[in-house]
């Protein structure tokens, strides 16, 4: 789970560390992200080192985040968002050395926007969505020692009715929380 944390900690929406969902598709860029989204966003690692993300517009319906750990060079990702049902979602691709793809994750900003709350798939959840064939696709292995993943290639509208369904509501897990920083 390591490695996942490092993109969701470094895209700061996405844990990229063992446990990995991935999917074939990205979601589409059509449409813009919530204005709250965007600016400086500050939280703490597990070990209490400061953490920073800075979410910016890119090209068209395209975000860009920049993550800096204190002591490490920052990571820029690029990534898209999408609105369905009640939530929000992003996605984003996976470096090639972790297999590449795209991950899915979703996201909450307050309504006063001082807090951003990022939240992974559970792998666990998904597979047996697989297994249940509520979804297609297929075991995988997280290169660099990250463990087991699933790799979902499933078309995207289905993936998005089984994420929007309140009945996978615990499909997923909170992996970052953050604070709106100082102007």
């Amino acid at each position: 789970m390591k490695a996942w944390r490092v993109v969701l900690l470094t895209l700061s929406f996405l844990l990229l560390g063992g446990c990995l969902v991935t999917f074939g598709d990205p979601l589409p860029a059509n449409q813009p992200a919530p204005k709250a989204l965007l600016g400086k966003w500050s939280s703490k690692d597990a070990w209490g080192e400061p953490l920073k993300l800075t979410i910016s517009r890119g090209g068209g319906n395209t975000y860009k985040a920049v993550a800096r750990a204190q002591g490490k060079a920052p990571e820029e990702y690029a990534f898209t968002v999408a609105r369905h049902g009640n939530r929000w979602y992003l996605s984003a691709g996976v470096p090639k050395r972790l297999g590449g793809n795209f991950l899915i994750g979703g996201f909450e900003v307050s309504q006063d926007g001082k807090d951003l709350v990022l939240y992974n798939l559970d792998v666990e959840q998904v597979q047996q969505a697989v297994s249940n064939k509520e979804l297609t696709g297929r075991s995988t292995e997280v290169p660099e020692d990250n463990g087991p993943g699933v790799l979902i290639d499933s078309p995207t509208e289905r993936v998005l009715a089984y994420l929007d369904d309140p009945a996978n509501s615990d499909l997923f897990v909170e992996v970052a929380r953050f604070q709106r920083a100082g102007k």
